[in-house]
């Protein structure tokens, strides 16, 4: 049987997965016409830009990628039906957040974005269509999928066009701030499907740049569960070394130290063993707990159990850092100003979603503090959403120490370091932007009030430069004196 020869690519959803995914396919397959169409017009226009700089995604190699494809293979538009109804192949790449309502309420996943993508396929589509789970989804999703898509699996009255689907499951093991690098030199590429023809013309699409010997093929169920298991892992790895972190700080010891000394054991290896503010971005906490919902589905708690500690120490961590960070300035922040460098989630990325700078920040609110919030790439509708809370701006004469402070406190963004730490009484280190490592503590330490802290939560700071300038630090992870 041949294998079925892919022309056409629709792509539903131009979010942080299908945007850059669709990039790299089209730039290694020229051959081929990609459209990743959205509901979002704003995030559509962004992606047709004429600037690059105004794309929705900051993804470093981005741009360049895009730059290569756009208007010659890659295409963006609202025109969903149309795209649908030319395709040979439809990847599913919406949001599947977690359920705030209902059964299964915040752990189970919400499939209503999935649902209406596969009707809508199932609508508009014309011939033969393959469909693509690229979305992060429970495992027997592909279930719902194709009893949608088979509802479709008949000619309509006097035509000779009979629809049908095939069903695959292509997670994506994308890390943000590399992902265009995970998407041209992949650690494996994953395909799930019963149909032989199917898994196939997918394979023969990525082995137009990735080595045949990467393209792992397995089962539908295999591939939905690899990916929920994949990120469960990696999360575990960070709040294990996130608790050792805190038994370091009371012990004399140096996490650093600690994780180098295990990460060359072999059996263990190296990666995701930096200790830090705990995990963010829209994966892990999601895909855990929604692990942990089907183990309690299928009747096994002690499994769900266990991986729901890994989300529990994971907020844990944040709480203690808050906790520190008003232990240190004499029991209490409130009408204190503190800057809080960086709110994305991790570096290279202007990711907000479940960033540990979210509940760090809203905790020490509370608690009376003022926030002076900078991130080189976060902007302050993102921040502004992300706490809920109503923005406060300081004029250019800074607020007297001397005025009266409400219970809440206040934050606002500051457009670069110098006016963030302009009277602060420390410094918050959350995202481990490169910059925030080369900083000159010497020449930043005059604009703080005496005495200052920083509060390094990445362990990118040169401690000794720090103590020089006079000012005083704690790093994560750190039990010296």
């Amino acid at each position: 049987m041949a294998t079925t020869e892919i022309k056409n690519i629709c792509c539903i959803g131009a979010g942080y997965v299908g945007g850059p995914t669709m990039a790299v396919i089209a730039d290694r397959c020229p051959s081929i016409q990609v459209n990743v169409v959205d509901l979002n017009e704003s995030r559509i226009n962004a992606w047709n830009h004429p600037d690059l700089n105004q794309l929705p995604i900051y993804e470093p190699g981005l741009d360049a990628v895009v730059a290569r494809a756009r208007g010659r293979n890659l295409h963006y538009s609202t025109k969903i039906e149309l795209a649908i109804e030319n395709a040979d192949m439809v990847f599913i790449s919406v949001n599947t957040p977690t359920k705030i309502r209902g059964v299964g309420a915040g752990k189970a996943s919400d499939l209503r974005w999935v649902e209406a993508c596969a009707r809508q396929v199932a609508k508009s589509s014309k011939g033969h269509t393959i469909v693509v789970e690229k979305s992060t989804l429970p495992v027997r999703t592909a279930e719902v999928i194709k009893a949608i898509l088979s509802s479709a699996e008949s000619a309509p009255k006097g035509t000779n066009n009979p629809k049908s689907f095939e069903v695959l499951s292509n997670p994506e093991f994308l890390a943000e701030g590399t992902a265009i690098n995970d998407l041209e030199n992949p650690d494996r590429v994953l395909i799930g499907g019963e149909s032989k023809k199917a898994v196939e013309a997918l394979a023969n699409i990525y082995e137009q740049w990735v080595p045949k010997e990467k393209i792992l093929l397995t089962n539908l169920w295999s591939s939905e569960l690899s990916k929920l298991t994949a990120n469960a892992f990696l999360a575990q790895r960070i709040s294990s070394i996130n608790s050792i972190s805190a038994l370091c700080e009371v012990t004399g010891a140096d996490v650093g130290e600690v994780s180098l000394a295990i990460g060359r054991d072999s059996r263990i290896g190296s990666k995701f063993l930096k200790s830090g503010p705990g995990f963010g971005g829209s994966c892990f906490k999601k895909d855990i707990l929604n692990l942990a919902y089907l183990c309690r589905h299928f009747g096994l708690p002690e499994v769900a159990e266990y991986w729901e500690n890994v989300v529990k120490l994971n907020s844990w961590q944040q709480e203690r850092i808050a906790r520190l960070v008003i232990h240190k300035l004499f029991g209490t922040v409130a009408g204190k100003k503190i800057a809080l460098l960086g709110f994305a989630f991790k570096a290279n990325t202007n990711d907000t979603r479940e960033s540990p700078a979210i509940k760090i920040a809203k905790d020490l609110i509370e608690e009376g503090a003022e926030l002076a919030i900078y991130d080189p790439k976060v902007n302050s509708e993102q921040i502004k959403i992300s706490l809920s809370i109503d923005e406060y701006k300081l004029d250019d004469n800074q607020a007297s120490r001397n005025e009266s402070f409400s219970d809440i406190g206040k934050w606002y963004v500051a457009s670069n370091i110098g006016q963030s730490l302009q009277g602060a009484d420390a410094a918050l280190i959350i995202t481990e932007w490169e910059e925030f490592s080369r900083l000159k503590w010497e020449d930043l330490a005059p604009l703080m009030r005496q005495p200052a802290w920083v509060f390094d939560t990445r362990a990118i700071v040169d401690v000794s430069a720090i103590k020089k300038a006079g000012i005083k630090v704690w790093r994560l992870g750190d039990g010296a004196e």
